[in-house]
């Protein structure tokens, strides 16, 4: 009898221990970048192990099983999980992108992420964006009009070749992607646009409804805002939309090269001049 109790008693801590093995049969290491504004220490790698089978194939469902599961203390940005309001932007295994959109893909080193490059960091894998929005709004990208609609117009009309000119552009979800990974934004985050702003500028001024394509040019035409791009392609390569703010940035250079005017200088002084509370995102307040 004794010996009967004792195997019913071992049976079920066997039967534990061997589901708790097939638990962990497809065992994915993650080391992710910490810091915390609270203690304010030297931020460093903390490494994860999860069961895969336990969560969906995106990073961001393993970062969601870490945080529901194992340590609830991780920070991160995420929304709608689909890659339409690029939130969960961050840098993995070194190349920049959405973890709604990335594969974990496994292997016996352990997975990267970090927040993205060269921003200041708000907690763990949440960056600062403040300077990347604060210059977005500075290109005043919505419709700027010098006539208004007549009485019962409903609409500004635009041909389709004319709508054409804007794909590739205004499907940007403003991730900041292209914008981290771009060397020119590293060195000069203060003046220089930066891909993702550069190209919706361009959306604006390629929009044949948009009446203020010469002032828009105008302002863009300087040193630091635009020409500190050197086509590095950086910012093509990482857009997980898949867009090209390169091509675009060339299309901006040229079309400034081709209605340059000398009576620009004048015109940018004014229009720098109405925009000056924006012409710093990081001084911008």
């Amino acid at each position: 009898m004794l010996a009967q109790s004792m195997r019913s008693m071992v049976a079920p801590r066997r039967a534990t221990a061997l589901r708790g093995f097939s638990a962990m049969a497809s065992p994915q290491k993650f080391a992710i970048y910490r810091y915390s504004p609270d203690t304010q220490a030297k931020p460093y790698l903390q490494e994860y192990t999860i069961d895969l089978k336990t969560c969906g194939p995106m990073i961001l469902d393993a970062l969601v099983h870490i945080k529901d599961a194992v340590d609830t203390t991780l920070a991160f940005r995420r929304s709608c999980r689909e890659g339409i309001c690029g939130s969960c932007a961050m840098n993995i295994n070194g190349k920049n992108g959405l973890s709604c959109l990335t594969y974990i893909e496994p292997g016996a080193n352990a997975i990267e992420i970090q927040p993205l490059p060269h921003t200041y960091v708000v907690k763990d894998l949440v960056p600062d964006l403040t300077n990347f929005y604060n210059q977005y709004k500075s290109i005043e990208p919505w419709l700027k009009r010098k006539d208004v609609k007549a009485k019962g117009d409903t609409e500004y009309y635009q041909s389709k070749d004319d709508r054409l000119k804007l794909d590739g552009m205004y499907e940007c979800i403003l991730c900041a992607c292209c914008m981290t990974s771009c060397p020119s934004y590293w060195w000069n985050p203060e003046y220089y646009l930066g891909p993702a702003v550069l190209m919706q500028a361009y959306r604006w001024i390629a929009d044949s409804r948009d009446q203020y394509t010469e002032e828009r040019l105008a302002w863009v035409n300087d040193t630091m805002k635009l020409y500190r791009c050197h086509g590095i392609m950086n910012c093509t390569s990482c857009c997980p939309k898949g867009l090209d703010p390169a091509k675009a940035i060339v299309h901006l250079k040229e079309q400034v090269a081709e209605t340059y005017k000398d009576g620009w200088k004048s015109m940018m002084t004014e229009e720098i001049n109405k925009n000056k509370g924006r012409e710093s995102g990081m001084m911008y307040s």
